[in-house]
């Protein structure tokens, strides 16, 4: 897969969701097209682990503790990225979203079919917010402390992920260091 191969969003925080202030969701457009069997062995490889398999909550949340990959398995999905003022995408079998830390997602519609395999680096635990929930401060705080992935869920020690994820670390690292607005 080419970096070609790939769609990269940003988002601003919005009133939905903190989102990531320097790390993009990268959407792998059929990377797994007709071998979706594969998806969470592939995750596991490497070392995207502590997975399940289920759908996506029909209301918008975000993750302060933890990036995700969610790939589909069967079914078709619209999701809203990137809290209310996000964007919407169509998801198909073969698709993988990586979504760093506070990006906000939630299911706007789906077919009665739909799966994904959720998975995080590292099998690393995930927390659970809304716009709802806690002091923003907290979450953006929370964010910036998330280490960054070793590997790339689809493809492991290299890839898209890796590539428009590592030149943000030095930024990154002093967004965490400031202290929260």
């Amino acid at each position: 897969m080419s970096m070609r191969d790939v769609i990269i969003m940003s988002f601003k925080e919005d009133s939905k969701a903190p989102n990531n202030p320097v790390l993009p969701v990268i959407l792998y457009e059929g990377a797994f097209k007709g071998n979706t069997s594969r998806i969470e062995g592939v995750f596991n490889r490497h070392d995207w682990r502590n997975s399940w398999t289920g759908g996506v909550y029909d209301y918008h949340h975000f993750h302060t503790n933890v990036h995700e990959a969610l790939g589909v398995v069967q079914g078709w999905a619209v999701l809203r990225l990137g809290g209310g003022n996000g964007y919407d995408v169509e998801l198909r079998p073969g698709d993988v979203l990586a979504l760093p830390a506070g990006t906000g997602h939630k299911r706007i519609s789906a077919s009665a079919d739909f799966r994904v395999v959720g998975a995080y680096p590292r099998g690393m635990k995930w927390n659970l917010w809304t716009s709802e929930d806690g002091e923003r401060a907290l979450a953006r705080a929370e964010i910036a402390r998330v280490p960054l992935p070793d590997t790339d869920p689809v493809h492991g020690a290299d890839g898209p992920l890796i590539d428009y994820w590592r030149p943000a670390s030095p930024m990154r690292q002093a967004i965490g260091d400031e202290e929260p607005a």
